[in-house]
């Protein structure tokens, strides 16, 4: 009887351990969440914003294991730009030729692999990242902590089928290229 008592015992320890390592995930704060853009070409740069339609992190108490994020890419905006020239780049960035929104409303990010960089608060991590139905993966650094997590990260364009202006694809484009790397500078408030 003692050993069929101390089956259990080990049993629920094995199961109240497991449960205590389930993952407690932290929505975001959409409205003060960001993402900010910046793409390049030879004769200068443009940046702007996208919002974030919903979003978590998860937790292993205090420790980032993973998280997941849905982007509004119709709320994609220009800020270096006004009037005229604001309307006409957003325009076209939502266009076929770029992100095609009409038909790819949403792009994904999904955290697959965080590993701790031997800091409290500081991970690397592997990324699935979906833009007009097309998934890569993509690594960065995220620092986490306090209710605030930063990212920073390059995007090569080329790879979601965002080929428009780009020197890669078509010839002879002179000062007229893209550059296929943007970069994306996340911040989360949780």
């Amino acid at each position: 009887m003692k050993l069929l008592n101390l089956v259990f015992v080990l049993l629920f320890a094995s199961f109240a351990a497991f449960a205590g390592n389930k993952p407690t995930p932290k929505p975001i704060n959409t409205a003060s969440s960001k993402v900010v853009w910046k793409a390049y070409k030879v004769t200068g740069s443009h940046e702007g914003t996208v919002n974030f339609k919903s979003g978590s992190l998860d937790f292993n108490g205090d420790v980032l294991i993973g998280g997941d994020f849905i982007v509004d890419m119709t709320s994609l905006s220009c800020t270096d730009l006004s009037g005229k020239g604001k309307d006409g780049l957003e325009g076209h960035l939502k266009s076929p030729d770029f992100f095609g929104t009409d038909g790819n409303p949403t792009a994904k990010l999904k955290l697959t692999k965080v590993v701790s960089r031997g800091k409290a608060g500081e991970y690397k991590v592997t990324a699935n990242l979906t833009i007009k139905n097309i998934t890569k993966e993509v690594k960065f650094n995220v620092n986490a902590s306090n209710g605030t997590a930063t990212a920073a990260l390059k995007v090569d364009r080329s790879d979601f089928d965002v080929k428009y202006g780009s020197g890669s694809f078509t010839d002879n484009l002179g000062d007229k290229t893209i550059y296929d790397e943007f970069d994306l500078n996340i911040s989360l408030n949780y």
